[in-house]
């Protein structure tokens, strides 16, 4: 089976890098391109891609917005292109259902690699990305998702919380075992059960569900 991909960018240089990457593997496939959030939601809506790479800053429509209104419609999983310098809605971008994101300096490998991940449905957040998108905007407010009132995480029990909040804050499996001398296949199995009982995606909701209920970032 090959994987579609759509790629959203206001820059034809980057999609044209992207596309002579991505043709490289005979299981990607790009179907199309857009040049701002607009075409990139009409564009969708058409191909029924199963991943986009999506860049943040376009004109009219942007990155986020596309992204939100792209999964209201769809099980279409969307790949959050930026440079963490200067754009400061990559968490938003990720509160808006975004699988993941990546650096537009991503090696070649790892770009067709984040595709592949993400297309088999798992999550592409990194212990090294984790950390630098909680560094960033662990002050700065975000809205609460859920229904007023509880605690969200109340159903997990005291050593999922713990690993929940150790992955929260950029640790790997092998770094969550490690440090509460369990193995990391146990780290694993309670990160899924509590991605379960949470009704989230993936590692990526979860960590912005830890973000917001104050496990983090406190």
């Amino acid at each position: 089976m090959t994987i579609s991909v759509l790629l959203a960018d206001d820059q034809h240089l980057v999609r044209a890098g992207f596309r002579s990457l991505l043709r490289r593997d005979k299981e990607i496939v790009v179907v199309g391109e857009a040049s701002t959030g607009d075409e990139a939601v009409r564009t969708a809506r058409q191909l029924h891609p199963d991943v986009i790479l999506m860049d943040i800053r376009m004109p009219g429509m942007d990155g986020i917005a596309a992204t939100r209104q792209i999964l209201a419609e769809s099980d279409t999983r969307v790949i959050i292109l930026t440079t963490f310098e200067t754009d400061e809605y990559v968490f938003a971008a990720l509160a808006a259902g975004a699988s993941g994101f990546l650096t537009k300096e991503i090696a070649p490998d790892g770009l067709r690699q984040a595709v592949r991940v993400v297309a088999a449905g798992d999550a592409l957040l990194s212990p090294s990305v984790t950390r630098r998108v909680v560094g960033q905007f662990a002050h700065r407010p975000v809205p609460c998702a859920a229904s007023p009132g509880g605690d969200r995480l109340a159903v997990l029990t005291d050593r999922e919380r713990e690993v929940v909040r150790l992955m929260a804050t950029g640790l790997s499996n092998d770094e969550i075992a490690k440090e509460l001398v369990i193995s990391p296949l146990t780290a694993k199995t309670h990160i899924t059960r509590a991605i379960a009982k949470l009704g989230v995606r993936d590692r990526v909701q979860l960590v912005i569900l830890a973000f917001e209920d104050g496990l983090i970032g406190s």
